[in-house]
């Protein structure tokens, strides 16, 4: 009987095997900061909230941070709370929340001030646009059993 080769058995892959996923992480002992590439790229979106040399949190987020919430911050805790109270849910959903915001009154009545690219396609619409949620549609099925007992 001829013995395994040792070399044979299961190891891990070697890095160059592998996709080097390493390619993409800045190593800090290189010298190369971080903050420089990422202010380079041109996919900026606006909702980079990073600080570094020359940038400052705005008032509007460091009153938030500090605890200390403005009017419109309360009024929309208010309602997230409301909403998972009634609703008896711990953590809502983007779309949960999407709803929330519509029936606090909130149209996308502007252009944004976003840069997402090709990602998505902006819009607008009318102010006074009614809330599109929670649109109950009735089911007819009930309806026409209800006729039925009428007749």
């Amino acid at each position: 009987m001829s013995r395994p080769d040792p070399d044979a058995v299961s190891r891990p892959k070697a890095a160059s095997e592998d996709s080097d996923r390493r390619d993409s992480v800045v190593d800090r002992r290189t010298g190369i900061d971080r903050r420089a590439l990422e202010l380079e790229s041109d996919h900026s979106t606006n909702l980079e909230r990073r600080r570094g040399p020359g940038r400052r949190r705005s008032d509007f987020l460091k009153s938030a941070e500090e605890g200390e919430m403005t009017q419109e911050q309360f009024l929309f805790v208010m309602a997230i709370d409301a909403f998972k109270q009634v609703n008896q849910k711990t953590f809502p959903t983007w779309t949960d929340v999407l709803e929330i915001i519509r029936k606090l009154g909130y149209r996308k009545t502007m252009q944004s001030e976003l840069n997402l690219g090709s990602r998505a396609e902006d819009w607008t619409e009318r102010a006074d646009a009614p809330a599109k949620v929670n649109t109950i549609t009735p089911d007819l099925s009930d309806v026409e059993a209800d006729d039925r007992e009428a007749a």
